[in-house]
């Protein structure tokens, strides 16, 4: 299998891409080695390097890590003063619902999201791009539920064992980001290009 088939962007959707999602990752990965309030640190780190490298090479800030870095901020001002993550874990489920319901309204009002945030790199028909961003809000809305029930049966204060490791309700909602939904989230989004290769222009 050639190198194309299997990773199908060229530079600039490479750059494109990384710059809309490569925050949240790195968040959710700084979470799991050193924290929270570390991992909100590097969401905001990382969206101001994308904001140069988008700017610099589509004229542009990105989109999506402005948005989650924003709710972050809010949420994270609430964690650190609290000392409750909960105000991070329920932002996930917040922020998912919301989007994914913006993302419905922008279709609804003929206004694609991602159209609007890829369509620079990515050349679809208009019919691909809705089918690609009605596919994703029904994943942010699948995600978002999952997120709410990790996070409320998994207890903060309670140890639970795993694998041979001992771990509360906070380390297990970052491992179940970080192993079960980048993951995921990272083989739906491989597998919907594929598919919408047939509604390439």
């Amino acid at each position: 299998m050639s190198r194309r088939r299997l990773y199908p962007f060229n530079a600039e959707q490479t750059v494109n891409i990384l710059s809309e999602f490569g925050p949240l990752v790195l968040m959710f990965l700084v979470n799991a080695l050193y924290g929270i309030a570390a991992g909100t640190w590097a969401l905001i780190v990382s969206t101001l390097f994308a904001i140069i490298a988008m700017i610099y090479m589509f004229r542009r800030p990105p989109i999506f890590p402005l948005i989650a870095s924003s709710v972050t901020i809010a949420f994270g001002a609430l964690t650190l003063i609290t000392g409750d993550p909960m105000w991070v874990q329920i932002k996930v489920t917040i922020f998912n619902a919301m989007f994914a319901g913006f993302l419905f309204l922008g279709l609804w009002l003929d206004r694609n999201f991602f159209q609007y945030v890829f369509e620079k790199t990515f050349h679809y028909t208009k019919e691909g791009w809705d089918t690609f961003t009605r596919s994703f809000a029904w994943f942010f809305v699948l995600t978002a539920l999952l997120n709410e029930l990790v996070r409320i049966g998994f207890k903060d204060d309670q140890i639970y064992h795993f694998l041979g490791f001992d771990m509360n309700g906070v380390d297990v909602w970052i491992a179940f980001k970080l192993f079960f939904v980048l993951p995921m989230s990272g083989i739906y989004a491989w597998l919907l290009t594929k598919w919408m290769s047939k509604h390439h222009l």
